[in-house]
């Protein structure tokens, strides 16, 4: 049995403004397209599709369809790292050849509905239209070697060795919202949106707040048998726990040029001068937590976030937890000038947290300045 979501709202089905928090966060999906009913006997095939205008994007629904593995060319997956440097993203995604996929009746898939409801854009290999675009039509009935008569799910992962683009396929999968969700839609377009509680949304509705994000980062402690009523989470009884991030410098994507370069340059002193902080802090108890979420499982990563009061790292793919962070954690990012993206900002606030952030002139942070926005926050936790 599924376990009961705090955060969890019913998925709305109604009309819902364009450009509101639920339009980018829950259903949007507004506008039916049928491209093929169901005949009158109740038999063939269907092909309906329903459009977001807010995400400009669609969730395709098809029934009596034939997936055709040998038309579907792509990576093989597994290769050595070396073997795969420079390669180009277009090189990683799947090709869908003509009749990929094959529905039980007559359709045809043009561009008029290609460009209107499952725009290209900007994105280079939109695999969702691909496939769409595929779609051939079998009058005649289909055979097939194995029919699966449960709903599945067609989903294209991307499975960079990098965590922002594991949550943001989990999320896809969880959260089914089309091609193009706002956790990518936010670093080019203006989303205001605020994390809200779902107790604080229902009590008081607002279009401009949004408990999704908490709800799917409870879905992802439940899924690793982590509490998901903050409740009963237990965090330390005396002081709090600063989960320091580390990030370990290694090649994200198959297109890099093989060149690392670090997000924090001296993070082992910065760390230590922490750790030396902690120790000596007289307010309160303060508890550093060494956060090598790169020799740790999924499980002891998302406790050391759940358990946290005040979560820092530069910015980095192992911030992307906060999603699954408590509601009253404070997050800090060290951000060096080479990489000022709002990934983790945005999160913080669709999540409802306090967000503080170190801009650097370079990659180097001075360790005074980490150790004074550090009390300034302890102090506003009452430490």
């Amino acid at each position: 049995m599924a376990p009961h979501l705090p955060s969890s709202l019913p998925w709305n089905t109604t009309p819902t403004r364009p450009g509101s928090c639920e339009a980018y966060f829950g259903n949007g999906f507004t506008r039916r397209v049928d491209l093929l009913r169901p005949r009158s006997d109740g038999g063939g095939g269907f092909f309906r599709c329903y459009y977001s205008e807010t995400l400009a994007s669609s969730i395709c629904e098809m029934g009596r369809v034939r997936l055709d593995p040998a038309r579907i060319r792509m990576s093989e997956g597994g290769e050595e790292l070396g073997s795969v440097m420079g390669r180009s993203e277009e090189e990683e995604l799947p090709v869908f050849e003509e009749g990929a996929l094959t529905i039980d009746g007559r359709v045809v898939v043009g561009g008029e509905f290609l460009e209107r409801y499952l725009r290209r854009g900007a994105v280079q290999g939109h695999t969702m239209r691909a496939l769409v675009e595929s779609v051939r039509a079998a009058e005649d009935g289909l055979d097939c070697g194995q029919w699966i008569e449960e709903p599945t799910l067609f989903v294209t992962r991307f499975e960079y060795a990098n965590l922002f683009h594991t949550i943001t396929d989990w999320h896809v999968i969880l959260s089914p919202l089309g091609y193009e969700t706002a956790l990518f839609k936010g670093l080019s377009k203006i989303i205001q949106c605020e994390g809200a509680s779902a107790k604080e949304f229902l009590e008081k509705p607002n279009d401009q707040k949004t408990a999704r994000l908490t709800e799917f980062g409870e879905m992802l402690r439940a899924a690793f048998d982590l509490p998901v009523d903050e409740r009963q989470i237990l965090k330390p009884v005396s002081g709090h726990n600063v989960l320091f991030i580390r990030r370990e410098d290694y090649l994200a994507h198959p297109r890099h040029n093989g060149k690392v370069e670090s997000r924090l340059s001296n993070e082992q002193e910065v760390y230590d001068a922490l750790k030396n902080w902690a120790a000596h802090y007289s307010k309160c108890k303060v508890n550093l937590v060494n956060g090598l979420f790169a020799h740790m499982k999924m499980k002891e990563q998302l406790r050391a976030i759940q358990e946290a009061s005040v979560i820092i790292g530069a910015h980095g793919a192992g911030l992307t937890h906060i999603i699954s962070a408590t509601s009253n954690t404070v997050v800090l990012e060290i951000i060096s000038s080479q990489y000022r993206r709002p990934h983790f900002a945005l999160i913080s606030q669709w999540r409802g947290l306090k967000y503080h952030a170190i801009n650097l002139a370079g990659s180097y942070a001075e360790s005074s300045k980490v150790i004074h926005e550090l009390s300034n926050i302890m102090r506003n936790l009452g430490c």
